[in-house]
């Protein structure tokens, strides 16, 4: 059997960085999957640094397929649709791959990864392989591939996935949602005193930011860099920082937060709902 050239002959083999939103997205799809669904795929959003050749995998969107032994289907009218959506969000975001649950790679996996390859070309897809460890003797991780054809005249179906280096990265935004995650209270009390250490911990950083201003403002040598990104952060002077020119804003912000967490509810409520008076 003769290997066909590799996609490394015309496009390096990239390195992937992927954040913690794509892998949450992830394991919501594949908690929200039915009991006949084996694994779960989708789609991967990112951008593609030319430089160094590394894929960095920002996002992911759920995509409706059906496996059976005999044949896979994948709604391709419903993956572009979702990617129309989130161009709108995210017009800077372009396709680079696909993600599934579990760690089997089989010929299914070979023509969704062909299909995914004319999404993404001239690059080589990339295809995430996330195990969540729930099945005995296998443990949680997460892998990459770009796969190469195999063959003197290569069929969709005939490929081999080559693995590539995978890391999580994960912004300032993402690592204090992180930290709270993993500090999560597991009753009201200790939600309480975690909102608490927060707001101290908040408080505390006001404090040290209005100092500063308000030490530029009397005339002491100051970083205008800093200063610049302050005011866009805050979007006040140091006066009005003190006369609480920053509580307004904060104020819609939480009111936005508790306005989405209750929609969230209600729709979470409203799908168990339409479960039970299925069955």
């Amino acid at each position: 059997m003769t290997l066909g050239p590799p996609t490394s002959a015309v496009y390096r083999a990239p390195s992937v960085t992927i954040h913690p939103t794509a892998l949450f997205s992830i394991l919501d799809h594949y908690l929200r999957r039915t009991d006949a669904q084996q694994r779960v795929i989708g789609t991967l959003l990112g951008t593609r640094s030319e430089g160094d050749d590394t894929v960095s995998v920002r996002n992911a969107f759920a995509v409706l397929h059906s496996e059976t032994s005999e044949q896979v289907a994948v709604d391709k009218d419903y993956h572009r649709a979702m990617f129309e959506l989130s161009q709108r969000v995210s017009p800077k975001e372009s396709i680079v791959g696909w993600y599934s649950t579990g760690s089997n790679l089989n010929t299914y996996s070979a023509l969704i990864q062909d299909f995914y390859s004319e999404e993404t070309a001239p690059y080589p897809a990339i295809h995430i392989a996330l195990n969540t460890g729930t099945q005995v003797g296998e443990e949680a991780g997460v892998k990459a591939y770009i796969s190469s054809p195999v063959g003197v005249f290569p069929k969709p179906e005939n490929a081999v996935f080559v693995p590539i280096p995978v890391t999580l990265c994960a912004n300032d935004a993402e690592r204090s949602g992180l930290h709270l995650l993993q500090n999560a209270p597991s009753s009201p009390a200790g939600e309480l005193a975690q909102l608490e250490s927060t707001l101290k911990n908040l408080l505390e950083m006001l404090d040290r930011v209005l100092a500063y201003a308000q030490e530029a403002a009397a005339g002491k040598p100051a970083d205008a860099a800093l200063g610049r990104y302050l005011m866009g952060a805050l979007g006040s002077s140091a006066d009005e920082l003190g006369k609480g020119g920053f509580t307004s804003s904060l104020q819609d912000t939480l009111m936005m937060s508790y306005l989405a967490n209750l929609v969230r509810a209600q729709a979470e409520v409203s799908a168990r709902l339409a479960l039970v008076t299925a069955l």
